[in-house]
């Protein structure tokens, strides 16, 4: 992956539930200097109806805000731009559909990632934006359709967690037509406790000593409260209370003509505030001070580390094999074998991109954690755990197809399901029939020298030429492939050994 000095500009993009942002930066060294900041209220999550359906007309408001942000992107090259999708994006079921419009557009691809990586971002946002402090510190983030927990220590995270409820998905359920009642306000509050409940005791037993809120929800909350002459821009108790009483009197949304409230964010704010009044109560909290710096930010500095090795998604790989006994001298030798292999046929099987290269990396070097479990049907085992664990740094496209890599390994490929990635699908079936070409070929983990190939790739198969005689002296392997040319027959490529 190029290194960040021969990007001069690093952009990062938010799709929210309730807004889009964009934060353009130039990356020095380890700094980011932000150049320019978009948002639009775009309340995407009002856009999703009972069958969990993102409307046209919500895909529309969120491409109309998109156009303006690909002025600033379509000139940046591949590997400058991160395009996170949220809450919103998680639940709709037709959500290909807006992020194959949302590409076109952008001309970056753009990634659905889980609550526990949002949470992971978001701190890595705050703690880079506010000063470094010693001690443990809880941040939440409330958004329009999910609300992030995290303790952390520094830049480390220690905990993170994302509950499902936000101020775009709470005004919906209680504040739809604008009334402000005590009765509504009480559900919503009620519902935030309960949500909060899962969690409560996980966050008491690792313990805080500052709170930090990082959403347009909780500045607006902050500035209202000192608006009112009761802090500095801060969110405490005593303005909570006050902030309350006020919006019950006021009784429509409409009304609330408050210092730090802008008209766009009054129909939200209701179920904002229960919800931070929810979160106040639980934790019992007294203050609340606000950073500026939150999703955007964190994708920015995560971007930064990536292209300056210190990629947290090898990290976590790393912590991955280890949990799960990964035997890493094989690892690494079907790991060096496939990117050899890559390199090989890279060109004739249009496998040039960064991400071929890494995902048939990581699909090497965990292929066998399944084994962990049982060894029988261990790649369907290893699958569940690649795609169903919070593995930080990837999206769930990633996993996804990482978890592909990994059920195809041996055996069946599973051809019906790496359909559903449409154009791309030939592409990871290619990377799986590397990786298999890799497992086979140190079948044998490392027990003996293994020779020189020849690899030829065309449109329809794969030719391997071992030198004369070996595979006749070596039956075990001459058995393997042909077993093998059967397996690739079923998804249309013919293998050839000689």
């Amino acid at each position: 992956m190029p290194h960040t000095q021969s990007f001069p500009l690093i952009a990062a993009i938010d799709l929210g539930s309730n807004s889009f942002h964009m934060v353009l930066a130039k990356a020095d060294h380890a700094e980011i200097r932000i150049l320019e900041r978009l948002g639009d209220k775009v309340q995407l999550a009002a856009g999703i109806d009972e069958a969990r359906m993102l409307s046209e007309e919500a895909m529309q408001r969120g491409l109309d805000c998109l156009r303006r942000f690909a002025q600033l992107t379509s000139s940046l090259p591949e590997g400058a731009v991160r395009i996170v999708g949220t809450n919103a994006l998680r639940e709709a079921r037709n959500r290909a559909e807006f992020i194959v419009r949302a590409e076109a557009l952008l001309g970056h691809p753009v990634e659905v990632i889980s609550g526990r990586e949002e949470a992971r971002l978001i701190y890595l946002g705050v703690s880079h934006s506010i000063a470094d402090t010693p001690g443990k510190r809880l941040v939440t983030d409330i958004g329009g359709g999910s609300t992030e927990f995290i303790i952390g220590q520094r830049f480390e995270p220690l905990l993170r967690e994302s509950l499902q409820m936000g101020c775009v998905s709470y005004t919906q359920r209680y504040f739809r037509d604008g009334k402000i009642t005590q009765a509504r306000y009480a559900q919503a509050y009620t519902a935030a406790r309960l949500e909060i409940m899962g969690i409560e005791h996980a966050l008491r037993r690792l313990g805080w000593q500052d709170v930090v809120g990082a959403s347009g929800t909780i500045k607006a909350i902050g500035l209202a409260i000192q608006g009112a002459g009761l802090g500095n821009g801060e969110v405490n108790a005593e303005g909570l209370a006050w902030l309350k009483r006020k919006i019950l009197k006021l009784g429509e949304v409409d009304k609330l003509d408050l210092d730090g409230i802008k008209p766009d964010r009054r129909s939200i704010f209701p179920a904002g505030l229960a919800i931070l009044e929810a979160i106040f109560d639980a934790c019992e909290l007294q203050r609340m001070t606000h950073s500026e710096g939150a999703l955007r930010e964190g994708v920015l500095y995560d971007l930064l580390g990536r292209h300056q090795h210190e990629d947290v998604r090898e990290r976590t790989l790393s912590s991955f094999m280890e949990r799960y006994h990964v035997d890493l001298e094989q690892a690494a030798r079907v790991e060096s074998k496939a990117l050899s292999a890559l390199d090989k046929v890279a060109t004739d099987w249009g496998l040039n991109d960064d991400w071929h290269r890494e995902l048939l990396s990581w699909a090497a070097k965990v292929h066998e954690v399944g084994l962990d479990i049982a060894h029988y049907q261990y790649h369907k085992h290893g699958a569940y755990l690649i795609e169903h664990s919070d593995l930080a740094g990837f999206s769930r496209q990633d996993q996804q197809m990482l978890a592909l890599l990994v059920r195809g390994h041996r055996r069946n490929i599973p051809k019906d399901k790496l359909a559903e990635f449409g154009s791309e699908a030939i592409k990871l079936i290619r990377l799986c029939v590397l990786l298999r070409f890799a497992i086979l070929f140190h079948h044998i983990r490392g027990t003996q020298e293994m020779p020189q190939v020849q690899l030829h790739a065309s449109e329809q198969g794969l030719a391997i030429s071992f030198p004369d005689g070996w595979l006749a002296a070596n039956p075990l392997t001459e058995a393997d492939f042909r077993q093998e040319a059967e397996w690739l027959k079923r998804v249309d490529i013919e293998l050839s050994v000689r």
